[in-house]
């Protein structure tokens, strides 16, 4: 039975209508002068360590630590302003099936699994009252590819709730080809959710464990009694 569920952020718990592409934005256009190619970037499922790294390379910015940590002490406060300026939405479900999997007798333990930094995760989630949610988490902050940040989610699991925890006792929720990757780097199963960064038939091609147009499809039951 599923023990442990991580849930992505952008596009599968809530939409922050581009607050976060934006804040990237601000931070590159003040900070380092660069208004150019941020068109050019894919961030559905990108990390936000690798998306900045991307970026100084195509601008010719050593990506040095001191250059990282100037973005992304900027980034943060542009996100904390441009957000609730911005029309942002929970995705559809997401109340209900969080209340529904931490009413289940034997409820799993909810945590994030995400290629925002935590600062950045927190604020995001606690515009929409989503942050005291969950109790656990891996982030960019930790690993820079989303794989690592997922055996950072799977240890950190293992370790709250004292024992070996082991890949098919933890279920991935993501909207993009990369949320389903990372959840077989560590032998989770994936729900797949089309509510954000790829079509249907995009994650279709993945083979997801479930695949549902939004979260209102499927019941915590059906989701924690998953077996293999």
């Amino acid at each position: 039975m599923i023990k442990l569920v991580l849930f992505d952020i952008d596009g599968t718990l809530v939409h922050t209508g581009g607050a976060g592409v934006k804040a990237f934005a601000k931070t590159f256009a003040t900070e380092f002068g660069l208004t150019q190619g941020l068109e050019h970037m894919r961030f559905a499922g990108g990390t936000d360590t690798a998306l900045v790294r991307k970026f100084f390379h195509l601008n010719g910015i050593t990506p040095a630590a001191e250059h990282f940590t100037r973005f992304f002490e900027h980034y943060v406060f542009w996100l904390d302003h441009l957000l609730p300026q911005s029309e942002t939405a929970t995705c559809p479900g997401v109340w209900e099936l969080i209340r529904a999997l931490q009413a289940l007798p034997d409820a799993p333990t909810l945590g994030l699994l995400t290629g925002n930094i935590q600062l950045g995760a927190e604020i995001k989630l606690r515009h929409f009252n989503l942050w005291s949610e969950f109790v656990l988490g891996a982030f960019a902050d930790d690993h820079e590819e989303r794989d690592d940040i997922a055996r950072a989610a799977h240890r950190r699991g293992a370790q709250f709730l004292g024992r070996p925890l082991r890949g098919a006792e933890v279920l991935v929720i993501g909207d993009t080809p990369l949320d389903i990757k990372c959840g077989r780097a560590i032998g989770a199963h994936v729900l797949a959710v089309a509510t954000g960064g790829a079509t249907r038939e995009a994650l279709e091609q993945h083979q997801p464990d479930w695949l549902i147009s939004d979260l209102r499809e499927l019941s915590a039951r059906e989701i924690c009694r998953h077996r293999r």
